[in-house]
């Protein structure tokens, strides 16, 4: 068999796009505002300015704006890992007899070994740009970390990283990459703040949550001078950034002469996904086309299939603006037994908003074993090893395949592929001597956290 398509197409340099886009421009109907915990009001861009950078808060409440130019800085940056490679999954076809064609984007070559450098980057170009002394951040499994400590080092910026403990324990050599790039990392909920103290005091043994990370994170951020939090997923900032992966993907669809019927990505906070979908939403929102979006989050947190669009806190400690979104509860942790990322109890509003009207096509939740059956398949056909996140996507893309071979349909699936497994492999080793289980919490296991969702006079009450 010959390929006329090259199985792995990278762009030239000169088509790396020099804009990222803005979705929220092109949305008929726009995310409900983020409201002030302290008033219950929708909040101002200069209330944002304590916690975010100034650049960064005016750019999350820019839905105006479709495009906005990359700083030559930031490109400078992104030169030396992007564009990324767009590739076809011809042995993973053979292999499910499939008439479909599966395409990938592939964000894992880079040090982070995942997409959230391409946020980081930025986020990092624009605290040195207003003469910061330094940043503080969460991360869950450590990909978003490990981006940030990169970005800080190139830019001289000091970090301070509060680290979910499950992860913390389970992948030790995130840590030391991070420290490697001179960031501080601490295990949260930690005794270093009001916050950590708190949730301590409640949860001696608790194995930590995001939004537990979070509030400890913007906690040291606000009460050093200097200092601002900044977040690897879910604000519209962040999905602002990722959309260079969408751009570089329909260019290169584009180039090949393709376009996709249905595009996948791995769901969480909703950086990856939003990143991915945003052009092609584009041409579903101005009528140009219909492509089929689903979003593939873990059973054991699913905030999408089984969360309530409400408004919430983004974090544990109830300190952050609250956020209209499809959530599990701020106070959810989840099992401690889920080896990935995609832990966040929330999803991005813009994702949260396109869900709830329609555009955004389907929400799915895989159990982890699956998953992981997924992931394996792929590294041995596609020699790429995946992160557990992605693997979402490759168990829904690999779905999708088979059902076009139950059905004849030459379909043309695109799904993002954001990053290596290399500091996964407690889970993979797991999975691989069949001690890995898995969880779904029941209804009663989410009811008492949806119970405690803030009331909101006129929304939610």
């Amino acid at each position: 068999m010959t390929n006329k398509i090259p199985a792995r197409f990278i762009l030239p340099e000169n088509k790396i796009p020099q804009q990222w886009y803005n979705l929220r421009a092109d949305m008929k109907e726009q995310p409900d505002p983020l409201l002030n915990p302290g008033t219950g009001k929708p909040i101002q861009t200069e209330e944002l300015y304590p916690i975010f950078c100034e650049e960064l808060a005016k750019q999350e409440m820019d839905s105006t704006t479709r495009y906005f130019d990359i700083p030559g800085p930031v490109m400078d940056v992104y030169r030396k890992f992007r564009p990324s490679p767009l590739c076809r999954a011809y042995s993973l076809e053979k292999y499910l007899d499939t008439p479909a064609k599966i395409y990938f984007k592939y964000e894992g070559g880079n040090t982070s070994g995942s997409h959230k450098l391409n946020s980081a980057v930025a986020q990092a170009y624009y605290a040195a740009q207003q003469g910061l002394n330094g940043l503080t951040t969460e991360t869950g499994a450590g990909q978003w970390g490990t981006a940030l400590a990169e970005a800080c080092a190139y830019f001289h910026l000091p970090l301070k990283v509060y680290m979910v403990k499950g992860s913390y324990n389970q992948k030790p050599f995130r840590k030391s990459i991070m420290q490697t790039f001179g960031a501080e990392v601490i295990a949260s909920p930690s005794d270093t703040t009001n916050a950590g103290r708190a949730i301590l005091k409640e949860d001696p043994d608790t194995t930590g949550s995001l939004g537990c990370a979070i509030s400890e994170a913007v906690e040291v951020a606000t009460t050093t001078p200097g200092y601002r939090y900044v977040l690897g997923s879910v604000l519209n900032q962040v999905l602002l950034h990722q959309s260079i992966i969408g751009l570089e993907s329909k260019i290169a669809m584009e180039e090949l002469g393709e376009y996709p019927d249905i595009v996948i990505g791995c769901a969480g906070g909703g950086s990856n996904l939003g990143g991915l979908i945003a052009p092609f939403m584009q041409d579903k929102i101005l009528g140009k086309a219909n492509p089929y979006f689903i979003a593939v989050e873990p059973a054991s947190c699913p905030s999408l299939t089984r969360g309530r669009y409400a408004y919430d806190f983004c974090d544990t400690g109830r300190v952050t603006p609250l956020a209209r979104m499809y959530t599990l509860g701020c106070d959810f942790i989840p099992s401690a037994n889920h080896a990935g990322g995609l832990r966040y109890h929330g999803m991005s509003p813009i994702l949260s908003k396109l869900y709830h009207d329609g555009l955004l096509d389907e929400a799915r939740s895989a159990k982890q074993t699956d998953v992981f059956d997924a992931a394996v398949l792929f590294a041995k056909l596609e020699t790429i090893l995946p992160a557990p996140e992605s693997s979402h996507a490759i168990r829904c893309a690999i779905d999708e395949a088979l059902r076009c071979r139950e059905t004849g349909e030459s379909k043309t699936i695109l799904f993002g592929l954001t990053g290596t497994g290399y500091f996964d492999m407690t889970a993979y080793t797991q999975y691989l001597e069949k001690t890995m289980t898995d969880y779904v919490p029941t209804d009663a296991d989410l009811a008492p956290y949806f119970d405690r969702l803030p009331k909101i006079p006129g929304v939610q009450e």
